[in-house]
C-alpha cells in the first residue's frame, strides 16, 4: 500500500505490532545478523524452516543481532500466553532440544539466555504492557535484569534482534516513519533542526560535531545539497554500524528522510564498504520497500517533497572514512581527503552544500523527533548527550554490543557488562577509538565515558570501538601493530602522515626486535608530535595516538624493551623465552601433550623440562597450563 498519513501508518502499525508480540501460533525468531551466521545461524534456520514449513502452526523469522554475540546463535520463542524465551548457543544440533524444552515448558537453565520483555521501542515506554499478565519462569531472569542489559538504553539498537530487517510493517509496528510523516505534514524546516540541536545530538562517526548545526550550515548554503550516509566502519574490532544495518535498515532511511526534508534535498548517498554484503543486501530490500510505500521517491506521502537515495559501495580503504575522501570515492574518484578550510557543508559532493553523517547519528534522528529533544538530553553529560553503541571486544568475557548512557563509566562497561577479564588475568588498558584511539590503564576506569572525557586521557571516541587488553598484552607490540595498520591505509597524499608513520614504525620495530636504543622513546615522542600537527586529515593527525598514549602510561615497557631487552608480556619474540617453573609443575602432561614441537618433555606427575632449541614460543604451553608452570622469562 502507499503511505499518504499517518492513520494509514496506524493501520499497519496496529496490525503488525500486535503480530510482534502476540502470534497466532508459535513464532521463533533466529537472529541473522553476522556474527549469528559465523556462529552457525543459517545452519539453524534452514533446519528450523524444513522442520516447520511455511503453513505449519510455528512461524520461522530472521531477525538481527541483539548484541549478546558471544552468545550466538539466539533464538528466541514466543506463544500466545506464554512468556517470550530467548534460547543461546542454538547450533542446527541443539534445535530439536530447544524446541522440545520449550513446548513441554521444562526451561532449563542450561538452554535459556533469558527471558524478553514485550520488545516495544522506546518510543512506546509510555504505552501499557500486555505482557505483564504473563507469568515470568521461575528462576530465568528477564533479559534485562542480566548484567550484560542491565545498565542498557536502547535507541539507535531499539529493533535490532525484534523484528525482520526485511519487512518494513513490521519497522512501522514499532513506531517507524511516524517522526517522518508528521513532520510532512506538522513541521517547519527551522523547527526540524532547532530540536535536534536542543538534544545535543554529536555525530557518532568519530569526530563528535553538533548534528543540528551541520544541518543548519548546510540549509543555509545554495545549491543542490546531498544528504549522504558514512557506512564505511573500518576500525578493527568495530561493526556498530554494520549491525544497525543488518537489523534496522529502515530507521537510518527515516533518519535521512527528515534530514533531507529539514535542509532541502532530494538526493541522498549511502556509502558502505563492499565487506558487508548483508548489510548491503538488506539495504536494498530496505529501499525497495521504502519506495513501493511511498515513502522514498517522488511526492512522498501524498506531498510536493521528494527524496531519492542510491547505495555506493567502497573497496574498504580506511580513509574512505574521512568525510572529504569518502566524497571524492563517491564521486568516482581517488578518496584522498581535502584541507579543510572549506568545509563539505558549504562544498562537498559534486562541489554542492553536502551534509553527512554516520549510521547510528541517523538511527537516533526518528526518536528525538518524537519523544522531544528534552528527553534525549536528559541523558549523558554536559556535554555529550543521548546513548553511544559500542563494540565490547578483545580480552573480555563477554563480547558483544553494548547501547549506554553517555558519562557510563569505563569500569561498568567493561566488567559489569563485559563480565571482566577471562581466565583471572588482570586488567591492563582499553583502547577506545578504533586504531587511532589511546590506550587508557587501569587508573583511569571509573572515568565517564565521553568525548570531551575521553580525550583528555589522550584517546577519543572514535565510531565507537573499544577493545579490551590483559596482562598479557604488549603496550609496545599493540603500537607497532596499529601503526603497521595505518601505514597500509595512508593515502600518502601529505609527507607528515606517509613519511612520518613509516619512520615511527620503523623504530617501534627495531624495539620490538631487540634493536632497540637510548632516544628511541623521545624521539618517537617528537615525530607523533609532529605527525598531529601538520597531517592533513583526521588519520595522520590521530594515528601517533596509540604510542603517544603508550609511552605516557607504560612507559617502563619501553624502556625494559630498549635498556633490558626483555618483552614483560612474553609477546615480542627476541626477548623472551618460556622456563617451567619446577615448584610449580605438577607433572599434568597437558603441555607436552599440546606442543606442537614436542618441545616438552617428562613422564607424568614429574617435573617437565623444555627445550630451548625446539620451543617456536608459540604460546601454547603457556595458555594451557592450569597450575601457573609455565613462565615467561
Amino acid at each position: 500500500m502507499r503511505i499518504l498519513s499517518v492513520k494509514d501508518l496506524e493501520k499497519i502499525s496496529e496490525e503488525f505490532n500486535e503480530k510482534l508480540s502476540f502470534p497466532q501460533g508459535v513464532k521463533v525468531n533466529v537472529g541473522m545478523a553476522s556474527c549469528g551466521i559465523a556462529a552457525g545461524a543459517r545452519a539453524t534456520l534452514e533446519r528450523a524452516l524444513k522442520e516447520h514449513p511455511a503453513g505449519d502452526s510455528i512461524e520461522i523469522r530472521q531477525t538481527g543481532c541483539i548484541g549478546f554475540c558471544e552468545e550466538e546463535p539466539l533464538v528466541e520463542i514466543l506463544a500466545k500466553g506464554k512468556p517470550r524465551v530467548v534460547y543461546k548457543r542454538v547450533t542446527e544440533d541443539k534445535l530439536p532440544d530447544v524446541f522440545q524444552d520449550y513446548m513441554e515448558e521444562t526451561f532449563s537453565k542450561k538452554l535459556i539466555l533469558g527471558q524478553m520483555r514485550d520488545p516495544r521501542s522506546v518510543i512506546e515506554e509510555d504505552r501499557p504492557n500486555p505482557l505483564e499478565k504473563v507469568n515470568p519462569i521461575k528462576g530465568i531472569p528477564f533479559l534485562d535484569e542480566i548484567p550484560f542489559y542491565a545498565h542498557q538504553i536502547k535507541i539507535a539498537l531499539r529493533n535490532c534482534g525484534y523484528i525482520d530487517p526485511d519487512s518494513i510493517e513490521e519497522y512501522i509496528g514499532r513506531g517507524g516513519y511516524f517522526a517522518f510523516v508528521r513532520i510532512l505534514a506538522e513541521m517547519k524546516h527551522e523547527e526540524i533542526i532547532a530540536t535536534i540541536k536542543k538534544s545535543g545530538l554529536r555525530g557518532r562517526g568519530g569526530g563528535g560535531f553538533p548534528t543540528g548545526i551541520k544541518w543548519e550550515s548546510c540549509r543555509k548554503h545554495p545549491g543542490e545539497r546531498y544528504v549522504i550516509c558514512n557506512a564505511d566502519e573500518g576500525d578493527p574490532g568495530a561493526y556498530m554500524d554494520r549491525s544497525v544495518l543488518e537489523g534496522d535498515p529502515h530507521s537510518v532511511l527515516e533518519g535521512m528522510l527528515i534530514a533531507a526534508y529539514a535542509i532541502g534535498s532530494s538526493q541522498g548517498f549511502i556509502y558502505v564498504r563492499n565487506e558487508y554484503p548483508l548489510a548491503v543486501k538488506r539495504l536494498v530490500s530496505a529501499l525497495k520497500q521504502a519506495e513501493d510505500f511511498g515513502l522514498l521517491g517522488d511526492n512522498i506521502a501524498g506531498s510536493d517533497f521528494g527524496f531519492h537515495v542510491k547505495i555506493s559501495t567502497g573497496a574498504g580503504a580506511f580513509v574512505c572514512g574521512e568525510s572529504t575522501a569518502l566524497m571524492a570515492s563517491l564521486e568516482g574518484n581517488v578518496g584522498r581527503p581535502r584541507a579543510k578550510y572549506v568545509h563539505t557543508v558549504e562544498k562537498g559532493f559534486r562541489d554542492g552544500p553536502s551534509n553527512l553523517n554516520n549510521v547510528e547519528t541517523y538511527a537516533n534522528v526518528p526518536v528525538i523527533m518524537l519523544k522531544g529533544a528534552d528527553w534525549f538530553s536528559s541523558m549523558g553529560t554536559k556535554y555529550s548527550k543521548g546513548t553511544k553503541v559500542f563494540s565490547l571486544v578483545g580480552k573480555v568475557k563477554n563480547t558483544g554490543l553494548v547501547e549506554v548512557p553517555m558519562g557510563t563509566t569505563l569500569r561498568e562497561i567493561i566488567f559489569e557488562m563485559g563480565g571482566g577479564i577471562p581466565k583471572k588475568r588482570k586488567f591492563k588498558a582499553v583502547q577506545t577509538g578504533g586504531p587511532s584511539g589511546g590506550c587508557i590503564p587501569e587508573a583511569f576506569l571509573d572515568l565517564q565515558v565521553g568525548y570531551d572525557e575521553l580525550t583528555k586521557v589522550g584517546s577519543m571516541m572514535g565510531s565507537g570501538g573499544m577493545i579490551v587488553m590483559d596482562q598479557g598484552t604488549c603496550m609496545v607490540d599493540l603500537a607497532r601493530y596499529f601503526l603497521d595498520f595505518l601505514k597500509g591505509e595512508s593515502c600518502g597524499q601529505c609527507t607528515p602522515c606517509r613519511e612520518g608513520i613509516k619512520q615511527m614504525l620503523d623504530v617501534l620495530t627495531d624495539i620490538c626486535e631487540g634493536r632497540g636504543k637510548e632516544g628511541d622513546i623521545e624521539l618517537l615522542e617528537e615525530m607523533g608530535s609532529m605527525i598531529q600537527k601538520f597531517s592533513l586529515c583526521g588519520l595522520g593527525t590521530s594515528a601517533p595516538n596509540p604510542v603517544l598514549t603508550t609511552i605516557l602510561y607504560f612507559r617502563d615497557e619501553y624502556e625494559a624493551h630498549i635498556y633490558d631487552k626483555k618483552c614483560p608480556a612474553g609477546v615480542c619474540k627476541p626477548l623472551f623465552h618460556y622456563e617451567v617453573d619446577e615448584k610449580a609443575c605438577t607433572g599434568c602432561h597437558v603441555c607436552a601433550l599440546k606442543c606442537p614441537q614436542q618441545a616438552i618433555t617428562g613422564e607424568k606427575k614429574k617435573l617437565h623440562t623444555l627445550d630451548q632449541e625446539k620451543c617456536i614460543k608459540c604460546g601454547i604451553c603457556y595458555d594451557t597450563c592450569k597450575f601457573d608452570a609455565i613462565v615467561v622469562k
